[in-house]
């Protein structure tokens, strides 16, 4: 026993900071590739060797369109192998969390020269998966007026910011946690009362494989280890639905495996939450949709967070656990309508 106090005192502090403090990235992670659409001249040599079928041409007439679909992709860098270009880089970035499946899916539009060539006539708008966040630390997003996510709706601050590499922890308005917070309060203690605020208690997942390869759960069970903490910020796994207020579902969902699905998000009380933890549980991933698998869980249950990723690091777990709270208060607000729920009149 005196040996593993010794060995405590000597080893300290291990836990990260994040995402108070910006994510220690080993060097050779692998992030979701970034797309530069106005120089990728041909997309065909990408779409040909993606495993997933995550990027798509469609050409008709003198068009053609590129989709780029990041609930499908596994992050396998086969794309950025293919295109010569320089239009296709693997980045570092993992915060890809959203709460609306189109919102992972980018579409380009080109115009088709006789030799196969297409010349780039547009696009959606700029969006953060487009941008090459690689060598972006926190001081250089804030400077770049990275827009922000505001804990309360959600939604970005500054939506309208043409330059914005995307959401970052540092920039989030977190003023609104607790009336009487000081400066000095740690964004961990902001978040434990945020979700005591909205429960009264800590914040109880559930996680569910419906089919998965294991490799979600793994990173899963990682936010439990010392370095990640997951409950230093008042979040904790349970055994049992009926405590639960969240369901972190990983894989496809196999046809052996839906009902218990159901069964398991029907005995979990509202306000509840569900998130679709990697590329296989958001599309069906590199399983599809086939006589064994129904594909994405969207396709048996509602889905509040789609995290991309295969399997997606315990950082972007954390980042749509974070990000569904939002979702939570908006829940917990109609639970206790009186148009909703009569006996609260």
């Amino acid at each position: 026993m005196f040996h593993i106090f010794q060995k405590s005192a000597q080893t300290g502090l291990v836990t990260f900071g994040y995402p108070q403090q910006p994510a220690q990235i080993p060097a050779q992670f692998r992030g979701a590739p970034a797309f530069d659409f106005s120089v990728w001249r041909d997309a065909r040599p990408a779409a040909e060797v993606c495993p997933t079928g995550a990027i798509q041409i469609h050409d008709s007439a003198a068009r053609r369109t590129v989709t780029v679909d990041y609930g499908l992709c596994n992050y396998c860098g086969e794309c950025a192998e293919a295109d010569t270009s320089g239009a296709v880089k693997i980045t570092q970035n993992f915060e890809l969390a959203v709460r609306k499946r189109g919102d992972l899916i980018l579409t380009a539009e080109y115009a088709l020269s006789p030799d196969g060539n297409s010349t780039y006539l547009g696009a959606p708008g700029p969006d953060f998966r487009t941008w090459d966040t690689s060598n972006l630390n926190q001081r250089d997003s804030e400077k770049l007026g990275a827009p922000g996510l505001d804990f309360e709706t959600g939604e970005a601050s500054n939506p309208t910011d043409a330059g914005a590499p995307g959401p970052v922890f540092g920039t989030w308005d977190t003023t609104t946690f607790n009336p009487s917070d000081s400066e000095h309060e740690s964004l961990e203690l902001k978040l434990q009362q945020k979700i005591h605020s909205l429960l009264g208690r800590s914040l109880a997942i559930r996680q569910v494989d419906a089919g998965s390869c294991n490799g979600c759960e793994i990173e899963i069970g990682a936010l439990n280890n010392p370095i990640y903490d997951l409950e230093r910020l008042g979040i904790h796994f349970v055994a049992s639905p009926r405590h639960a207020d969240m369901l972190l579902v990983t894989g496809p969902v196999t046809r052996n495996m839906e009902l218990a699905l159901l069964k398991t998000w029907r005995a979990t009380p509202d306000p509840k939450l569900v998130i679709a933890s990697g590329s296989c549980a958001i599309s069906g991933g590199i399983f599809g949709i086939n006589y064994a698998t129904r594909g994405g869980v969207s396709t048996v249950l509602p889905v509040d967070v789609f995290i991309p990723g295969c399997p997606p690091r315990p950082h972007a777990l954390l980042h749509g656990i974070l990000l569904a709270l939002g979702r939570m208060e908006q829940r917990e607000s109609l639970l206790h309508s009186p148009a909703i729920n009569p006996r609260t009149r």
